[in-house]
């Protein structure tokens, strides 16, 4: 009786672990939504065209999520070893909670609308707003690996990520348009209010896993606590992890820098073509999260059948060469395709790359071996969002295209860990 109570008990635990990430997601490309129109009066700042709305360079757009990525790639690993240490519950509460206070501070910036301090504090925000989201996500892979490893374990991974774009999609397609009708200060508090569903969300989800290890008679934190981490434990982690992170973190620098200048490049270099306009161009560069949400499960369910996660990794990294090829030199192509193919990709990789970390480390240190993961992904995702600030600063007529050809040069180096990874994995027990 208790093992049929046990199956539904780990799906509605997952739905709520699920959502606890869903209103931070939404939260992470406002700003890609709220300040995409110029300024009427031209403005001008240091030299520099002001293109955003709310009087913000292409260096100071692209800062907010290279602050959020560094701040993600300082506080992950601390996280990780902190959520081994302490358990689910308090990383879950304490995440949650810091991305509520993060987003909040965010909005509170735009009160100081026009003066210096408006970037400071919003730059505070995203440190704040950072530090909590790439940890809580930590929470939520490593319940995962607990409750499903040796089960769904790719499809749990892949049910999470959908929840995750389903934010991500929201912002895209409403933002803008509950901007028009409601003005900015409401939605950037609207924010707010999503990630405060997120914190009780996660009450929710700790109270579940909570109850679960006990009538389990604390088998699963058993499981997991069945070697205690220690920092010093991350020498011990194998070739396969290290070239899996790196694998993870080129394929990431394709993704994540190219969806936050996306509905920009769109607009501008399909416009003769395509006449896009704004919303046209954000709903193209949204298709990336779009196919994910909805692939995302079904790619996890796949995996968990079929395994082969190193080739999907190499398939997924060459299988991305010509969405950039196609963006870099062919603007007669609908960028729908390459937005498309980019998502189908994704949704592979990330029902294929993060959930091998617990098949790989001990059950003890899934926590810390992904916030470590992260911190190389966050590391290299913020060192390509400055690039792609310098580089679409720049007064070249050419300057997206140089943005897409470094997103295919990451490609490229994606593609050789990728290999390397399958010649490791052909050297020893597959995985």
């Amino acid at each position: 009786m208790f093992c049929l109570f046990l199956a539904p008990f780990r799906f509605v635990l997952l739905i709520f672990t699920c959502l606890m990430t869903f209103g931070s997601y939404y939260c992470y490309d406002m700003p890609s939504k709220i300040d995409g129109n110029p300024p009427p009066d031209g403005t001008v700042i240091n030299g520099t065209d002001c293109i955003k709305g709310l009087g913000l360079t292409q260096i100071e757009f692209n800062l907010l999520y290279s602050i959020y990525a560094w701040t993600n790639a300082v506080i992950v690993l601390l996280a990780g070893i902190l959520i081994d240490k302490l358990g689910n519950g308090v990383g879950a509460l304490l995440f949650s909670s810091m991305c509520l206070i993060g987003v909040s501070t965010f909005a509170s910036g735009l009160y100081l609308q026009g003066t210096k301090a408006m970037f400071p504090i919003m730059l505070l925000g995203r440190i704040l707003f950072g530090s909590g989201n790439g940890s809580l996500t930590i929470v939520q892979n490593r319940i995962c690996a607990i409750w499903f490893t040796g089960k769904e374990l790719a499809f749990a991974f892949g049910v999470s990520l959908a929840f995750s774009r389903l934010g991500s999609v929201m912002n895209f397609f409403l933002t803008e348009e509950f901007e028009e009708k409601y003005g900015l200060q409401i939605t950037l508090w609207g924010g707010s209010i999503l990630c405060g569903f997120g914190v009780l969300c996660a009450i929710t989800a700790t109270t579940l896993d909570y109850t679960g290890i006990k009538l389990l008679n604390r088998k699963a934190e058993m499981e997991a606590q069945s070697k205690r981490m220690r920092v010093t434990d991350i020498k011990f982690f194998g070739s396969s992890y290290w070239l899996l992170a790196m694998t993870l973190m080129f394929f990431y620098n394709g993704v994540f820098p190219f969806v936050s200048d996306a509905s920009d490049f769109i607009e501008t270099n399909y416009a003769e073509t395509f006449k896009f306009g704004p919303k046209t161009s954000a709903y193209i560069a949204g298709a990336v999260y779009d196919v994910s949400m909805v692939l995302g499960p079904f790619m996890g369910a796949i995996v968990d059948q079929f395994g082969k996660r190193g080739y999907l990794s190499l398939i997924c990294a060459l299988s991305c060469i010509p969405v950039f090829g196609l963006l870099s030199f062919a603007p007669s192509v609908h960028p729908i395709i390459s937005t498309l193919w980019l998502g189908l990709n994704y949704s592979i990789a990330a029902a294929s790359l993060w959930p091998s970390v617990p098949l790989i480390v001990n059950q003890g240190c899934v926590g810390t071996a992904m916030g470590l993961m992260t911190t190389i992904q966050m590391i290299g995702i913020g060192i390509c969002n400055l690039i792609v600030g310098k580089i679409l600063d720049m007064k070249s007529e050419h300057r997206w295209k140089y943005m897409m050809i470094f997103m295919l040069g990451n490609t490229l180096a994606c593609v050789v860990f990728a290999v390397l990874l399958n010649i490791n994995d052909f050297r020893k027990v597959r995985w």
